[in-house]
């Protein structure tokens, strides 16, 4: 592709001018396929996205994130500090995939799935242009002087906003803290829990800073996401393209006239209407080619073939295409990159599988009190003193728990308890032991012993402890 002869959209981002200050978009508002496909997907996962934490599945929440009290639930299933191996193996298959996709259609996610994305151009640009009008109206408010008609829009505005992001916060709330806590502080009210109040105001001030003036600041400063780009994508990349062969033919664009023949006198078919630029939600070109700015969109795609359709001209001069494809005509297809990507993705989620296939329901820990040894009673019997942890993971109390030894005939006593004990649903249970062994049974001061965990009659866990006795010195 030839370099444009105005290249200053290298020089700066684009949404700050000349003087080094903020440029502020006024978008025009989008229409056409995508968008209205664009609305459906957005739809559904607000949908989700303020479902989620109110859903249970055999009595978990559907997601959950509590950082506090390190308990998560995914897709209804538990998880707790002893399996963040798996949420490791999860972040890293979620991070190879977003490298795969871009790859292969590149921003695609942030114009269809982001969050920021979604709320930003379907709940809060959507409310804009109900109170401010499309895009020639809101310059003119803009400019306007503060009147009674400007202060009325903008107050109602964002007071508008200042209640959705409330919403938004008390929603990140319930992933963190939980559904259930989260109704009972509103039952409650806010003056008994002051601890969690100041938490969503700052949320709420957060959301509201975010969506009512940095806005489209956070794709292009603050998200890593645009700049990844310039490493993942290459010219077999799917992304929102121009046809700059088409659109610049060999003497470039022109205005549209009726009845000219454009073609005759080596015309593209963009007609330099700037349509493409004045939908953009982020205020590039682009005919200036991929930038870090565009979000995927499709705003220009349906702009574009609105005005193609408009002077009898094949649509899809902006569209979803590769550099390859418009320069060489080539069809997507998987590249050995992409292949690879799909590999290492099988290989990671079939080992997420299998261990979660292999996880159980309860975790058992049992270790050696620290700074004891063992201890010497009568009859030749050796004691070692432990501590355990038994942790639930299902929702469901686990009744009538109960330790035996395996291959060992020994005794194991628990420490102000009964002989079997109960650990409630998605708690846990801790306390002392002793186990007494027969010194005759010992190889030596270090015994590996298998400890077994039953809930009555049932084997739910097994652990393995060292048990220390007199060196032998045979």
């Amino acid at each position: 592709m030839e370099a444009p002869e105005n290249e200053t959209f290298r020089d700066s981002i684009g949404t700050i001018n000349e003087e080094g200050k903020r440029a502020w978009v006024f978008p025009k508002k989008p229409s056409g396929r995508y968008y209205e496909k664009r609305k459906i997907v957005s739809y559904i996962l607000l949908a989700f996205l303020f479902a989620a934490p109110f859903v249970k599945i055999n009595g978990n929440q559907f997601l959950m994130f509590n950082i506090l009290e390190r308990r998560f639930n995914i897709f209804g299933f538990p998880f707790w500090p002893q399996d963040f191996h798996l949420f490791v193996i999860s972040m890293i298959i979620g991070v190879i995939f977003i490298a795969f996709f871009t790859v292969g259609f590149g921003r695609i996610f942030c114009g269809w799935i982001c969050p920021q994305t979604i709320f930003m151009e379907m709940v809060f640009r959507r409310i804009e242009y109900w109170i401010d009008g499309d895009r020639n109206k809101q310059r003119k408010l803009d400019r306007q002087a503060w009147d009674a008609e400007k202060i009325r829009k903008r107050v109602f505005k964002w007071f508008i906003f200042l209640v959705i992001s409330f919403l938004i916060a008390n929603i990140f709330l319930a992933y963190l803290i939980g559904s259930d806590k989260l109704i009972q502080y509103i039952k409650d009210g806010p003056s008994e829990h002051l601890s969690t109040l100041f938490p969503l105001i700052i949320f709420t001030a957060v959301f509201y800073f975010v969506f009512a003036w940095f806005r489209e600041q956070v794709c292009i400063i603050a998200c890593p996401y645009g700049r990844l780009q310039g490493v993942l994508l290459d010219n077999k990349s799917i992304v929102v393209a121009y046809d700059h062969k088409r659109g610049e033919a060999e003497n470039g664009r022109k205005k549209f006239r009726k009845g000219e023949d454009r073609e005759a006198l080596g015309h593209g078919d963009c007609i330099d209407c700037l349509q493409c630029v004045h939908v953009c939600p982020t205020g590039i070109d682009i005919r200036n080619g991929t930038q870090l700015e565009c979000v995927n969109c499709t705003a220009c795609i349906d702009e574009c073939d609105h005005i193609m359709e408009s002077i009898n001209l094949p649509k899809g001069l902006i569209r979803y295409a590769s550099e390859a494809e418009i320069e060489k005509k080539e069809k997507f297809k998987l590249t050995a990159r992409m292949k690879g990507y799909i590999a290492v993705l099988v290989i990671l989620m079939g080992v997420l599988s299998g261990m979660l296939l292999l996880r159980n329901d309860v975790e058992a820990r049992i270790l050696r009190l620290p700074g004891q040894l063992y201890e010497h009673k009568e009859g030749d019997i050796i004691s070692n003193v432990f501590t355990y942890k038994l942790v639930n993971k299902t929702s469901k109390t686990i009744e009538n728990i109960n330790f035996k030894l395996r291959k060992y005939n020994g005794e194991i006593k628990l420490v102000s308890t009964h002989d079997d004990f109960e650990v409630p649903e998605q708690g846990l249970a801790e306390g002392t032991l002793f186990i007494e062994i027969d010194k005759s049974q010992l190889k030596g001061d270090k015994n590996k012993l298998t400890i077994e965990v039953y809930s009555g009659d049932k084997l739910i866990e097994t652990t393995n402890v060292n048990f220390l006795g007199p060196r032998s010195y045979n």
